[in-house]
């Protein structure tokens, strides 16, 4: 019961897109401004409401903060009266919100197709950019009770992180996945009153004194442990490569390939020439990857989109285009110095 698919009208940015969504792995590249974060959001929300019952709409307030948390503000902006539609689909399953862009609560927003939709159940965890286990102790219970002005992705997480191990024995690609993690981290992570620290052999490490990009790997540590990322589940991860060495790229693309095989469904949004590189380079013929380009069309400015399972084949491909001309200055510079 994957995401199959992703229909957006009148959507933030998104006059129209209809994008078709691979069971594996789902590669987001494109410029600033071309909707990579919100397709993801609003994907992630659907998975969400399945397990906690929260309101679609509401959720999507909750997630992209909206100016006065208005729903209609989340309609792309135009002159007068217009609405909004999202759709998403698990094969035959379809949840459809539509929205006016004068719609002030989520209230007012027209659902069809919940009650199918939120009784099969889907395991989800969003990763942000931002970075949120250093800043754990408190956080949760300031959120539950204050009005503080943090998109809910950042809670969400921390609510997943703090699971406790899952019962009864791991299986072996599962352990084989945290083990290497833990060769990487050097150490496991523990938690002690809403703190989370790195154990190794010199003992606790605050996640504080980590270097950020370790904290990411600790966290996806966790998420194995704990029983989050599990066959069925999807994980969504927002620019994985944000502040973690390149020498690590490898090793993390061969962690979601693996995770993928294991039925775990990924979106992924980078900026990233490395991370694009190192999954064409390490892609089996069995895995299922998709790209997705997203860019904006040269007449109309509208954002469209181009999918292959090839590297090769994306198009347009600003940061492979970007690489190029760094290179060939490289060399001119080169052969002028001669």
């Amino acid at each position: 019961m994957t995401i199959t698919r992703l229909r957006f009208e009148r959507f933030t940015a998104f006059e129209e897109l209809d994008i078709e969504i691979s069971p594996g792995i789902n590669i987001f590249i494109g410029a600033n401004g071309t909707g990579k974060t919100h397709l993801l959001k609003a994907a992630y929300a659907a998975c969400d409401i399945t397990k906690t019952g929260v309101n679609y709409a509401e959720k999507l307030i909750r997630i992209f903060l909206p100016s006065g948390r208005a729903l209609g503000r989340l309609v792309k902006r135009r002159k007068g009266s217009s609405r909004g539609i999202i759709e998403i689909y698990r094969n035959d399953l379809k949840l459809r919100c539509s929205f006016s862009n004068h719609a002030t609560v989520a209230t007012s927003a027209t659902i069809q197709g919940i009650k199918k939709w939120v009784s099969n159940k889907i395991e989800s965890v969003y990763i942000p950019v931002k970075e949120m286990l250093s800043n754990a102790p408190g956080f949760q219970s300031l959120y539950a009770q204050r009005e503080i002005h943090f998109e809910e992705i950042y809670a969400d997480i921390l609510n997943r992180a703090y699971r406790p191990p899952l019962r009864g024995p791991m299986d072996r690609n599962r352990k084989k996945l945290m083990n290497t993690l833990q060769k990487i981290i050097d150490g496991k992570v523990t938690i002690k009153e809403e703190e989370f620290f790195l154990r190794n052999k010199q003992g606790n490490l605050e996640f504080t004194l980590l270097a950020e990009g370790m904290r990411k790997l600790g966290l996806l540590w966790l998420l194995l442990q704990n029983g989050t990322l599990l066959k069925g589940s999807v994980l969504f991860w927002d620019e994985p490569e944000t502040n973690l060495n390149p020498k690590l790229f490898g090793p993390l693309i061969d962690i979601l390939l693996e995770l993928q095989r294991m039925g775990v469904q990924i979106f992924l949004a980078t900026h990233d020439y490395v991370i694009l590189k190192e999954f064409d380079l390490r892609t089996q013929v069995e895995d299922k990857v998709l790209f997705h380009s997203l860019y904006r069309e040269e007449d109309t400015r509208e954002i469209g989109y181009f999918s292959t399972e090839k590297y090769l084949q994306i198009h347009p491909n600003a940061i492979a285009d970007t690489f190029t001309d760094l290179y060939n200055r490289e060399i001119k510079r080169s052969l002028g110095k001669n």
